[in-house]
């Protein structure tokens, strides 16, 4: 059963986020706002050593710890956000958790839609793991994400033969959308229950990021994609989550490489949020890397 925070924080989500991603219109119109900012909160800046470059154009800021031992290991941390909104606080608190235990933070800020597409993320974000493989053996790498960015995340393991780069140590995704169609007839069920995200919102994010492409293609959709030669993968998800039905079969298909973390009564990206729930999720994570 869900804990009363994360029941009292589902109806907060319910009011202010579900309902305004209700329609194709509403997303639509959430996608014409203008975008935020995505530099790091102030107090990332007076615990960590902050510094910030330019890959193919878009910035990417590396967050490393100013007091805790440095662990030798690289986290690459794609955010999520339904591929058009910018990086926000619960992200940056996420990644203050993992520069705390002495880990270095890659956070690569991806170009967004509707200016955007996925053609354009894709070689942004394998030109910063390049760059990270320039200093780390990518055994002491871990890609992870969270949503949209748990999606980035793995489309980019997939592709790394492709670009003849070596696999990172492990894979870590926090509700990833894993099939773009939506199609699966279970998330019927679950998007009643789900207080965050809704199917048609989505839907038509997913269509502007693809560009006129279909939504099944293994290049957006990873659960369409190769499992042979991905690491090892750990998938935290909410059964309050419409991405939870995919991410169950997408696990069920990847077999033992994959291990499942499901939350009963969690909602979307719960280890990111200010709820009981999430305290287990972020030590299973921070464990996973500090075992590598």
């Amino acid at each position: 059963m869900a804990s009363r925070r994360t029941r009292a924080l589902s109806v907060f989500l319910r009011v202010t986020r579900k309902r305004g991603m209700a329609t194709p219109e509403k997303a639509r119109a959430a996608m014409a706002e203008p975008v935020g900012a995505h530099t790091p909160p102030g107090r990332l800046w007076r615990r960590h050593r902050v510094t910030s470059r330019t890959v193919d154009g878009f910035p990417c800021y590396t967050v490393a710890s100013r007091t805790a031992p440095e662990s030798g290991k690289v986290v690459i941390y794609v955010h999520g956000g339904s591929f058009f909104r910018e990086i926000s606080w619960w992200h940056w608190r996420f990644i203050d958790r993992l520069a705390t235990a002495g880990h270095r933070v890659e956070v690569p800020i991806y170009p967004l839609a509707p200016q955007y597409t996925y053609r354009a993320a894709q070689p942004f974000l394998t030109s910063v793991y390049r760059q990270v493989l320039g200093d780390v053996d990518a055994g002491r790498v871990v890609l992870a994400g969270d949503s949209a960015g748990g999606t980035l995340a793995l489309l980019l393991a997939q592709s790394l033969p492709a670009a003849g780069l070596p696999a990172p140590a492990r894979l870590i995704l926090l509700a990833p959308c894993l099939d773009m169609r939506l199609a699966n007839p279970e998330i019927d069920q679950v998007e009643a229950v789900d207080p965050w995200l809704a199917r048609p919102g989505l839907l038509k994010a997913g269509r502007v990021w693809a560009g006129g492409d279909d939504l099944g293609l293994p290049a957006l959709s990873p659960i369409n994609g190769p499992v042979d030669g991905l690491p090892d993968i750990d998938i935290f998800v909410g059964t309050h989550d419409i991405l939870y039905p995919d991410a169950r079969l997408f696990a069920e298909r990847a077999g033992a490489g994959v291990c499942f973390i499901e939350a009963p009564g969690a909602f979307h990206v719960y280890p990111l949020a200010p709820v009981p729930e999430a305290v287990p999720a972020v030590k299973a994570v921070l464990s996973t890397v500090d075992a590598l």
